[in-house]
């Protein structure tokens, strides 16, 4: 068969298309990238963002069949919140969710990438990981069944320092022969302590990111007590995801921005759905997250979106 492997990712591989693409050639199909110019047996779309537009928002899809999964078709805006629908989820089957995945896809991007555990028990109404994967963080893969050594790695778990087996996790990570390690989707900063920074202080960090989404729940003190037990120290490689235009005032999104960077943090804006924001919101997304802004401009209110 010859298999077509489409997904809304520019900028990040997509972990599904590679499995899926390994899979389809370990028994004999031909499988590569999308293509609009060519005809397909099968083509698999695959859509992280429920606001990216679809495969065939441009071109008809040229393919006898075409198997459409991933969160971004799976949620819906309803009354302003996105709603999942776990129904409409077309999860990979084990064989194919637990094969070394096909890096070959994305020549560009030499690290390796994968999921270690999966779930979360937070139940955050912005997230949609704990109805997709469960409300229980758990081990789900060893390193090796996505890293062969290449000299990066980001991990894409969710919640890692709520699975009860993390610590013993960092520890078997400490022990691999790599350049860097990225958790890229967030560290939860409410489960730091003394035993898990240790762990985490014998790896060796390229950025560790944490998320600071309620700005209902004070977290100065969490922060704090990480910036004392943790080896990091350069202020560029913390991150701390600052969720915006989700139950929260533009007076308490600035008093996040600014106590993070007043505690040696880099926050960086996320705004929830983006598509329907006002311009403020993208007013200060861009003056924190273009950190020579930032770091130029000190408060907000002395930034000129518009000056050149």
């Amino acid at each position: 068969m010859k298999i077509g492997l489409w997904s809304d990712s520019h900028n990040f591989p997509n972990l599904p298309i590679m499995k899926l693409s390994a899979y389809h050639k370990s028994i004999g199909d031909d499988a590569e990238l999308y293509d609009h110019t060519k005809h397909y047996d099968l083509v698999y779309a695959s859509k992280v963002f429920s606001f990216s537009p679809d495969i065939d928002s441009v071109y008809p899809v040229q393919a006898d069949e075409v198997r459409k999964g991933g969160t971004g078709y799976c949620i819906s805006v309803i009354n302003g919140r996105e709603v999942y629908d776990k129904s409409k989820d077309s999860m990979l089957p084990k064989e194919i969710e637990h094969i070394y995945p096909d890096y070959s896809l994305y020549p560009d991007y030499s690290y390796a990438v994968g999921f270690l555990t999966r779930g979360c028990p937070r139940q955050c109404g912005f997230c949609v990981v704990g109805k997709k994967e469960g409300c229980f963080s758990r081990q789900v893969a060893d390193l090796d069944e996505f890293w062969r050594g290449q000299q990066e790695i980001k991990l894409l778990d969710p919640n890692l320092l709520a699975c009860p087996k993390h610590e013993e996790i960092l520890q078997q990570l400490s022990f691999c022969k790599y350049s860097f390690i990225d958790f890229t989707q967030g560290l939860d900063i409410r489960l730091i302590n003394k035993d898990n920074v240790y762990w985490l202080n014998k790896l060796k960090i390229k950025n560790i990111h944490f998320a600071w989404d309620n700005p209902r729940q004070d977290l100065t003190e969490h922060f704090k007590t990480f910036s004392e037990l943790t080896n990091v120290k350069d202020v560029r490689r913390k991150t701390v995801y600052v969720l915006t235009n989700y139950n929260s005032t533009i007076e308490e999104d600035l008093y996040r921005i600014y106590t993070l960077r007043d505690l040696g943090y880099s926050p960086y804006v996320m705004i929830y759905q983006k598509e329907a924001c006002d311009k403020k919101h993208r007013e200060i997304q861009r003056w924190v997250n273009c950190k020579f802004i930032f770091h130029s401009v000190k408060r907000f209110e002395d930034y000129k979106p518009n000056y050149k």
